[in-house]
C-alpha cells in the first residue's frame, strides 16, 4: 500500500500497473493535473502477513488539488501472487 501511495505521489504509472491485479488493472493510469498527494495513514489491516495470500488495507490519503485539500478513505483488497502483493479493488468509505 505504501509503495502504491508513493507511486501516485510521484506519478509512477508503471509501478501502479505492475502492482495491479491483471483481472482489474486498467489499460493505463492517468494522473489528475494539479493534484499532490500529501500523507498516507494506514487505519486497519486484515491478514496480509508473511504467511498470507490475501489481505485488506484500510487507509486515508490526504491530497491537495485545484479545489483545496481533500481526503480519500478506502478499504482495499490485495492478493499475493509469486511473492508480489497485487491490488484488486477498493471501496471508498464515507468520512
Amino acid at each position: 500500500m505504501r509503495s502504491r501511495f508513493s507511486a501516485f505521489a510521484l506519478e509512477l504509472a508503471a509501478h501502479l500497473l505492475r502492482t495491479w491485479h491483471p483481472d482489474t488493472r486498467p489499460p493505463r493510469v492517468d494522473f489528475e493535473p494539479g493534484f499532490s498527494w500529501k500523507r498516507l495513514q494506514i487505519v486497519d489491516t486484515v491478514t496480509g502477513g508473511e504467511s498470507d495470500d490475501a489481505g485488506i488495507v484500510e487507509f486515508r490519503a490526504i491530497y491537495s488539488g485545484p479545489d483545496g485539500r481533500g481526503l480519500i478513505h478506502e478499504r482495499s483488497s490485495f492478493v499475493r501472487i509469486d511473492g508480489w502483493w497485487l491490488y484488486i479493488e477498493g471501496t471508498v468509505l464515507d468520512e
